[in-house]
């Protein structure tokens, strides 16, 4: 059996820094049918597993999320043989309970995105991936040991708003996002969840809490370089409470993969064209998606 090996994508905070606790690491250059990736995929030994991470916005946050190139990132972790994928994401919070510095363990997202390829399929073929769970749960399960061997404060669910942005939500759209029953807000999510169903890999979001989302009005004696500052020092906390997490998961005795977990079979009834309609040409070019 051929070493299994973890994806990783990060987001604010974790994509400069997670470099820094990998062993034996290669810069990997994928090409896809979507493009490029955001940047080269570095692989290398983080606990005892192998890993294959992406730096969602690139080096130095170059790439806004709506340009971030969700398709070719999934694709090109699929074809390194990733199964699994942790994904992390900077978020304001929607509740008061979730405090800044505080990860998630997200279960459910509300999508309100709309300008992002949001599936392998479009032009090719008729595709509804169930997505009432839109997380695998053992996946998730198994974060949440880890969280509670490293005594990292973590929220064993949550649901995130994904908006469009670049900007961020008014107070009246925050305000709004606290009655759907939203608890965190990003922009990053969406697609990627989505397409990680469609490529049958199990995916799992440590959502790391960097605010309040500005439906809780700040403290009126803070200006706002104080402010930014405070932010800024809750993602990095958020960000070593979440690299600790992954590396206590990472360090877990056995297989983090599954076979047999439901992501991996996604695609069995979500098909609805006709095999006979799809070329050879689109068949090969999405092959990787089906293995």
């Amino acid at each position: 059996m051929s070493e299994e090996i973890i994806g990783l994508i990060g987001g604010s905070g974790l994509g400069d820094r997670i470099e820094k606790h990998l062993s034996n690491e290669e810069m990997v250059e994928v090409q896809t049918p979507f493009g490029k990736c955001s940047g080269p995929i570095m692989t290398g030994k983080m606990g005892n597993k192998k890993i294959a991470f992406i730096n969602r916005h690139g080096r130095g946050h170059k790439i806004s999320p709506s340009d971030v190139p969700y398709a070719a990132n999934i694709f090109a972790l699929k074809n390194l043989g990733v199964h699994t994928v942790i994904a992390t994401a900077a978020v304001g919070s929607l509740q008061e309970e979730i405090s800044p510095k505080d990860l998630v363990l997200v279960d459910q997202f509300i999508d309100k995105t709309y300008k992002r390829q949001s599936s392998f399929f479009e032009g090719i073929a008729a595709v509804h991936c169930e997505m009432a769970q839109p997380v695998c749960r053992r996946l998730r399960q198994k974060l949440l040991e880890a969280a509670g061997k490293v005594g990292v404060k973590t929220h064993e669910k949550g649901t995130y708003v994904c908006m469009e942005g670049p900007q961020f939500s008014t107070r009246g759209e925050s305000l709004m996002h606290r009655q759907w029953g939203g608890d965190l807000i990003g922009m990053t999510a969406m697609p990627e969840a989505k397409l990680a169903r469609e490529a049958q890999m199990c995916y799992a979001m440590i959502a790391l809490a960097s605010d309040y989302d500005c439906w809780r009005e700040h403290e009126a004696n803070k200006d706002k370089q104080t402010l930014l500052k405070e932010i800024i020092g809750n993602l990095n906390e958020a960000t070593n409470n979440a690299i600790n997490l992954i590396e206590a998961a990472l360090s877990i005795e056995g297989d983090i993969n599954e076979e047999k977990c439901h992501c991996r079979s996604s695609l069995e009834l979500a098909m609805w064209t006709a095999d006979d309609r799809i070329s050879k040409e689109n068949k090969e070019k999405l092959a990787v998606l089906f293995e």
